[in-house]
């Protein structure tokens, strides 16, 4: 039998050679996330798109089966806004959020809770994983509180609040019900929405939802997928790598601006918890997760804690 490269027996096994070279070189990385936790926050306009839909789910079933405990806290922006339109709902944003009344909470959970979220789940599950979706309502995942948010007139200088209607920020989490799902092999699918001790719901941005999520449960690492490739500088380079000190430097001199902030300030605070590694990721490059965590240079903008912290 002949053992000439140029063979056609030898050129037919060059795409599977391929595929095994990448495999066995992310060993070594499936090797230091077995059985770890990693919260993916999946979102933007990645969710609206089919194929990249597809994919994202994909992705989490194979992790699954790798034996990384994947789960995933979902957005839902472009979505409730379409609808919001579409029932003459006027909506704006400040400081990156979008103030809530009580017409647009309805809706907000009614898009999240339900039809992103089990549209999701059926993605998941259609591809042989088990996914199961939930809200910040249930079994009390997080009791929320009203946001409050303060800005600077820039004419009289003068602080005022804003605010931001039925907007509300982490009080406390129980991720009890996470840590059962995730015990019994299932895929939690999490709508990020929060009810108050007395029974209000809120709005909770699903960044600072997931990153709340995962400093409760000690995750290994925190993914946001967003629609931009992570943090960019002023000349619209991405920073591959930051320190918390040197995200925060960003924030105080304006490069890092609108709804990067919270995202931002989200990972400042889940790395102080104890979270390895927080990576903000364009959710549009197919495969992204299996890229951030299988390779060795990943994707995106990792942000760590300081060497001396």
């Amino acid at each position: 039998m002949t053992t000439d490269p140029n063979d056609e027996f030898y050129r037919s096994l060059r795409k599977p050679r391929i595929a095994a070279e990448i495999l066995s070189e992310a060993l070594p990385y499936m090797q230091r996330y077995d059985r770890a936790t990693v919260v993916v926050k999946y979102g933007g306009h990645a969710m609206g798109d089919p194929k990249l839909s597809e994919s994202f789910a994909r992705d989490i079933v194979l992790i699954e089966q790798a034996g990384i405990k994947p789960v995933v806290v979902h957005g839902g922006g472009p979505q409730i806004g379409k609808l919001l339109e579409r029932l003459d709902i006027k909506s704006e944003f400040s400081g990156g959020l979008r103030v809530t009344d009580k017409a647009t909470v309805e809706v907000v959970e009614m898009v999240l809770a339900g039809s992103i979220n089990k549209q999701i789940v059926a993605e998941i599950n259609g591809l042989g994983g088990r996914a199961c979706g939930i809200s910040g309502k249930d079994g009390n995942l997080m009791i929320a509180k009203k946001l409050t948010r303060t800005e600077r007139d820039p004419h009289s200088n003068i602080e005022r609040a804003i605010d931001l209607g039925f907007v509300g920020e982490p009080e406390s989490m129980n991720p009890h019900i996470v840590e059962v799902l995730a015990s019994h092999d299932m895929i939690p699918v999490i709508a990020p929405i929060g009810v108050s001790r007395d029974g209000i719901t809120y709005n909770i941005n699903a960044d600072t939802f997931a990153s709340a999520l995962a400093g409760a449960l000690k995750a290994k690492r925190l993914m946001l997928l967003t629609d931009v490739p992570g943090v960019l500088d002023r000349e619209r380079k991405l920073i591959p790598r930051l320190t918390a000190s040197q995200a925060r430097a960003l924030i105080a001199d304006g490069t890092i601006t609108g709804g990067m902030i919270p995202k931002v300030e989200g990972c400042l605070d889940v790395i102080e918890q104890g979270v390895e590694g927080v990576v903000i990721l364009d959710g549009r490059i197919p495969h992204a997760i299996l890229l951030e965590l299988f390779t060795a240079h990943g994707v995106g903008t990792l942000i760590e804690r300081d060497k001396d912290g």
